[in-house]
């Protein structure tokens, strides 16, 4: 598997920008490893590290807008049948759908930094018929973060970039737990609220 992706990541540099891009909308690669990738690349003079950003958010957002659409015109039974391709389980699917039913519109940013939940967050927000706009505001939103923090690790790390999943783990549990807390306390707070 390791060769397999060395050999993808090989192609996607030849192409700069494009690669990263396309390397996310894709999706054969956790988007962290092609970031980190990314970040590696500008270490090296590659590319510079605004355009690995923009490529990077740009490749996010693409990405989220298909499983969006398959969500929105396939539904959960496509989703259910064909979502194994993608990388996508029933079990993504539910805890994706939960959150959306407790938290809204609001939980599409929010849930970009929740393992599990920020790569199927998208599909309930298809098959609800979420805006595409808004959709992709708070999609954007949150990539753009994402994916200045990958490319900057993976820019720090140059050629140890390969470890960026164990060294960004910590960060990324503390940033899940942050966002889970803070929905509490909002939620809690404006049901408080109502029943004032």
């Amino acid at each position: 598997m390791k060769e397999f992706i060395m050999t993808v990541l090989m192609w996607l540099a030849d192409l700069e920008y494009f690669g990263i891009a396309i390397g996310l909308m894709i999706e054969i690669i956790p988007s962290e490893i092609v970031l980190a990738f990314g970040g590696y690349m500008v270490s090296i003079g590659k590319i510079n590290f605004i355009g690995a950003v923009i490529a990077g958010t740009i490749g996010g957002v693409i990405a989220q807008w298909f499983i969006y659409w398959m969500g929105y015109y396939g539904g959960r039974p496509f989703l259910l049948k064909y979502g194994k391709y993608i990388f996508i389980k029933e079990e993504h699917i539910n805890v994706a759908e939960t959150w959306f039913q407790r938290y809204g519109v609001g939980v599409i940013f929010t849930a970009r930094f929740v393992p599990v939940v920020r790569h199927a967050i998208s599909i309930p927000a298809g098959i609800a018929k979420m805006p595409f706009g808004k959709f992709t505001l708070y999609t954007t939103l949150a990539v753009i973060p994402w994916s200045i923090f990958f490319i900057y690790l993976g820019l720090t790390l140059g050629e140890n970039w390969e470890n960026v999943k164990t060294i960004a783990a910590p960060y990324v549990n503390v940033l899940a737990t942050i966002v889970i807390v803070g929905l509490v306390f909002y939620f809690g707070w404006k049901m408080i609220k109502k029943n004032k």
